[in-house]
């Protein structure tokens, strides 16, 4: 048994994956196990890998043959995971030294807390700036982190108890967004939500999947869908649904608004699909009645009129300049 698993989900990683192991095999926390999945990479990825478990038998390597995305190679390392708690670092990001013995500290000091967050930094090129927190407390009850996570005035980079992440492993209903379901079932399901000193450095470039305008931008209604009926089987009453909601609303509309920018990234038949899919999910007695006046995002009870209203309401914005 370990303290900590690291899981690191590489595919086609070798421009800063020297650096992410560095930066694990130099914890100040040496009770630790890192996991490291490759995605089945075309470049020397493997050979890095290889290179540094020869140094180190902390390192377990896995192999996948076919390229299937970060959530379904974390979960393979979730079924080997031996640690008391659970992480995962991207291989083109790094760890403060210290991150991990600072998140066991909190740990070990109260057996309520569920899942600790790292400090989040962005570093872009030699800038670093920190993660706006939107919320200035160091502890939060479960919930209460689920509700910050829903617009993220809380951040998604933590180490949770590992029991946590067997219950509830990677989101695998698509390949963007999907983990933000996983870290919100994390939080809501744990005693108490605290967070640490220990830094996540988290590296901005143009190469991340996150940051392409493509079809897959609209997989997040895909995992918002995914994401509520996760809440659902988990019995999670009104209160939170509405939250949620109302998230996924804002959402969609946002989505559409992407798609209407870049129609090149699906042809109108499959978007309409899917959007209409989307739509037709959203328990609409939920959302707020405020959204009743705001253009936009209000709730008619027809798609058609509704997809009017967003693409009059993208194209006003287009016209005034915003």
């Amino acid at each position: 048994m370990s303290r900590v698993t690291v899981l690191v989900a590489a595919y086609n990683a070798e421009k800063y994956l020297e650096a992410c192991l560095d930066s694990l095999i130099n914890q100040t926390l040496k009770d630790i196990q890192i996991v490291c999945i490759d995605d089945a990479s075309t470049d020397s990825t493997p050979e890095i890998l290889n290179k540094y478990a020869a140094n180190d038998s902390r390192i377990k390597i896995l192999q996948r043959k076919e390229n299937a995305g970060q959530a379904v190679a974390r979960n393979m390392g979730i079924e080997v995971a031996d640690g008391d708690y659970i992480t995962m670092l991207d291989a083109d990001d790094t760890l403060s030294n210290d991150a991990l013995e600072k998140a066991v500290k909190i740990f070990d000091a109260d057996p309520e807390t569920g899942s600790v967050l790292l400090k989040l930094v962005y570093v872009n090129g030699t800038e670093e700036t920190p993660y706006p927190m939107r919320s200035d407390k160091k502890e939060w009850s479960g919930e209460e982190a689920f509700r910050l996570s829903l617009d993220w005035s809380i951040h998604g980079l933590y180490v949770s108890k590992a029991e946590l992440y067997k219950r509830f492993p990677y989101d695998t209903s698509c390949r963007l967004y999907s983990d933000d379901n996983t870290t919100r079932m994390h939080y809501l399901h744990s005693g108490k939500v605290k967070s640490c000193d220990g830094v996540y450095y988290y590296r901005q470039h143009g190469e991340s999947m996150t940051n392409r305008v493509s079809a897959r931008r609209i997989d997040l209604i895909e995992a918002n869908t995914s994401m509520v009926r996760q809440l659902r089987e988990a019995g999670q009453g009104r209160e939170v649904l509405a939250l949620f909601e109302r998230e996924r609303w804002v959402n969609l509309t946002g989505v559409i608004g992407i798609w209407l920018r870049n129609r090149e990234i699906l042809d109108m038949a499959e978007a309409l699909e899917r959007f209409r899919a989307a739509w037709k999910d959203i328990d609409k007695t939920l959302l707020p009645c405020g959204l009743k006046f705001k253009l936009g995002y209000i709730p008619f009870h027809s798609f058609g009129l509704y997809f009017l209203e967003v693409q009059f309401y993208f194209l006003l914005r287009r016209l005034l300049g915003k």
